[in-house]
């Protein structure tokens, strides 16, 4: 497999009342096209931080970031955006979607905006039906936001991620606003196209869904500690014995 990120001795450093908060310390770590890897650690060790710094939503301090053998920090502000748009995919914990647009809109959204989608905008609107069917969420394409399950609304969210076809799925706590039945479905989804050969790099505190990712990075204050590498992709026969292994590890770790 080919590296599709690639992070060497990655800073950010915020200033706040003239004073320096370093929140990511000379981090260095890969990731290799159509792995799902999870981040974890302590509220505060910065693994949010990493996740948008990684995936350009904010700056890097020094370092460098080469994301789809492209050097983040050469890209100015218009190339970085048209790469977020084109080459990434992103859900977060809040669903973020607009308002005044139906689900199927919210969702097809990145594909009207792509420069590099020359289909019609009846052809953007059948593929986007029919992710929603992959989901089970097809009878919601007309709905409101606010006409949804959390549930519902996350799967949409994976849909609008996957429109323009992503090297990189970012997820940061994808699962943190939902009751378990939806976490369960929606990382199931993730898993199925990670599966299906998406890369996928997220974020959480739930160790029952870090286990269904074949790697862990552990940070602390800004420094990656370790990582746990299952090796293999998770199987619902082995997934209690991999919550088990990775919450032995996690302990020792210091969680």
């Amino acid at each position: 497999m080919s590296k599709v990120i690639e992070v060497k001795d990655l800073c950010k450093t915020y200033v706040v009342n003239k004073k320096q908060n370093n929140v990511l310390k000379n981090v260095n770590f890969s990731i290799e096209e159509g792995e799902m890897v999870a981040i974890m650690g302590p509220s505060g060790s910065g693994k949010s931080t990493l996740l948008y710094t990684v995936s350009g939503m904010d700056k890097m301090t020094s370092g460098e970031v080469t994301f789809n053998e492209k050097k983040l920090s050469k890209l100015n502000d218009d190339q970085m955006a048209e790469v977020r748009l084109d080459e990434m995919g992103f859900i977060f914990q809040q669903m973020y979607m607009m308002k005044n647009l139906s689900i199927l809109d919210n969702i097809i959204l990145p594909a009207v905006k792509s420069k590099k989608n020359t289909e019609s905008r009846k052809d953007t609107e059948i593929r986007g039906r029919k992710m929603m069917k992959k989901l089970g969420i097809e009878d919601t394409a007309d709905n409101d936001i606010n006409e949804v399950s959390g549930g519902q609304l996350q799967r949409a969210c994976i849909c609008r991620s996957m429109i323009n076809n992503p090297k990189v799925i970012f997820a940061d706590e994808p699962t943190g606003a939902l009751n378990r039945t939806s976490s369960d479905e929606v990382m199931n989804e993730l898993v199925g196209l990670n599966n299906e050969g998406t890369t996928v790099m997220l974020v959480t505190h739930d160790v029952k869904v870090a286990a269904k990712c074949m790697r862990t990075i552990y940070i602390v204050d800004g420094n990656i500690q370790g990582e746990y590498d299952f090796g293999t992709r998770a199987t619902s026969e082995d997934i209690r014995m991999r919550e088990r292994s990775l919450s032995n590890w996690l302990m020792e770790m210091g969680w």
